[in-house]
């Protein structure tokens, strides 16, 4: 496998530059690697908080206010690792090389689209057609 180029901290992709070219890939897999690390810091500091919160509480309010939270950490945890594997497969797009470009129509996907939402796989307009068919379907 080639060497990464290593890319300034302060590099940002642009328009002016081809369009996934090293540097971009590069800096989407770091956009990426630190954005999946961070997710999993924050699920390892949540599995300590619930493992030291288990204590039973006497008071049934206290209790119900626990487990209520609990559930909704739990819930949270779900969709992160959800995430984790939109992450995942992000970073296989752009092993093979199909990373920033539409699912759909197999266009570009905007610059600023990816870096706002790095594990994109629609363009904006596509992204759209799918949110208008999903909510013909929905409204039946």
């Amino acid at each position: 496998m080639a060497q990464a180029p290593t890319i300034d901290k302060n590099y940002r992709p642009s328009d002016d530059e081809p369009f996934m070219n090293d540097k971009q890939r590069e800096y989407f897999r770091r956009k990426l690697t630190d954005w999946k690390d961070d997710i999993l810091r924050e699920s390892r500091e949540t599995l300590a908080a619930l493992q030291t919160e288990s204590e039973n509480h006497p008071d049934l309010a206290d209790r119900a206010s626990s487990e209520t939270d609990r559930a909704i950490e739990l819930r949270a945890r779900d969709r992160q690792r959800k995430l984790i594997s939109k992450i995942d497969a992000a970073i296989a797009r752009i092993d093979d090389g199909t990373y920033g470009y539409c699912e759909e129509t197999g266009e570009p996907i905007s610059l600023k689209r990816l870096d706002a939402r790095p594990i994109a796989t629609l363009s904006i307009e596509a992204q759209e057609r799918h949110e208008k068919r999903e909510k013909v379907y929905r409204d039946d």
